[in-house]
């Protein structure tokens, strides 16, 4: 099969591999009909996320057709269309029993290899799913591949940096950030009857949150020199920047939602800083499998505003290509989907 493999810092390799097989009894082989090019794929392009063995096969986020399956997969058959979210899980461990599938005992990320334990992405024409009855979800007839692509991890993530905000319904909350998982954010806040500014220092970027759902959208500095304060701010950047306008931002008694992968050592918000305004800094990996279902019904209802969050189809081919000028901040490139 193509992959497209990572060799190192900026270093991608369209490359052919041996299909995968089978290795346990709850593996699932599928074939991949579209792959999504994620913001967290680019950490360890370009270096600022360490730890990846070369030789690994990119990618998280998938939707394809089950073609083989190990002898304990029974929700599952060949021919089936179906979505995976990021990570794989059981439903059986203590975490995955608190509905936080995303720290599941048995759980790996898709694209993370790691001293040769892991498993492989994918932006692949094939990829092996573990814990398959448990981690795959059935993909509705009449939702494409690109939209349903948006189910694995972006509007997942989106839908929990809300909840984890805790804002209620006629509340304010401001949102950092209007890359894919800001602009979601912006929708599900919209649905759910709260107030959002949405805030980048792009103005194409902060000019569209306004069709996804935010009442408001500027700039960092123009939302800092308002002296506005909020019940709640999602950090969906991953940057100190961000995270100290997050507390800027913030009211006291507040909550700040940082959803994105931040790579720095340390947070900059201190401790002291969180304790003075009471308050409260939550984070973490989105448990995505426990918004699939929904997400696949918000997606397959859509109007044509989550659909426009899709900029590109490309062949996985170009993939190379994709990966630079989605990581150069391209104008118009929002949201890659990979075509095997």
């Amino acid at each position: 099969m193509k992959a497209v493999i990572f060799h190192g810092t900026e270093e991608l390799e369209l490359a052919a591999l041996a299909d995968p097989v089978v290795e346990a009894d709850d593996d699932a082989i599928v074939r991949v009909r579209a792959a999504g090019l994620c913001g967290s794929d680019l950490h360890p392009y370009f270096g600022r996320e360490r730890g990846l063995d070369p030789g690994t096969v990119m990618g998280h986020e998938l939707v394809g057709e089950v073609v083989e399956t190990g002898p304990d997969v029974s929700r599952f058959k060949p021919g089936d269309r179906v979505a995976a979210p990021f990570s794989t899980c059981c439903a059986a461990c203590g975490a995955c029993r608190r509905d936080l599938p995303s720290r599941c005992d048995r759980g790996q990320l898709f694209g993370w290899v790691e001293n040769g334990v892991g498993l492989q992405g994918v932006q692949a024409e094939f990829a092996r799913v573990p814990l398959a009855d448990t981690t795959l979800v059935h993909v509705p007839a009449e939702l494409d591949d690109g939209m349903a692509v948006l189910a694995a991890d972006i509007l997942p993530t989106a839908a929990f940096a809300v909840e984890l905000a805790g804002v209620c319904d006629g509340g304010s909350l401001a949102i950092i950030g209007c890359g894919p998982v800001g602009l979601l954010a912006a929708f599900v806040a919209r649905r759910r009857g709260v107030r959002a500014l949405s805030v980048d220092i792009n103005p194409d970027r902060s000019k569209l949150a306004t069709r996804f759902g935010a009442r408001e959208a500027t700039d960092p500095e123009a939302a800092a020199a308002e002296g506005r304060a909020f019940d709640a701010v999602i950090d969906a950047a991953g940057t100190a920047a961000a995270s100290r306008l997050a507390y800027s931002l913030v009211r006291p008694g507040g909550a700040v939602a940082a959803v994105a992968v931040n790579t720095d050592p340390h947070l900059a918000i201190s401790p002291s800083e969180l304790y003075d305004r009471n308050v409260t800094y939550r984070t973490g990996r989105c448990p995505a499998r426990r918004y699939m279902e929904w997400a696949l019904e918000v997606l397959e209802a859509d109007d044509g505003t989550l659909a426009s969050l899709v900029s590109h189809r490309l062949p996985l081919t170009e993939a190379i290509r994709a990966y630079r000028a989605f990581g150069s901040g391209k104008v118009g490139w929002r949201k890659v989907v990979l075509i095997p």
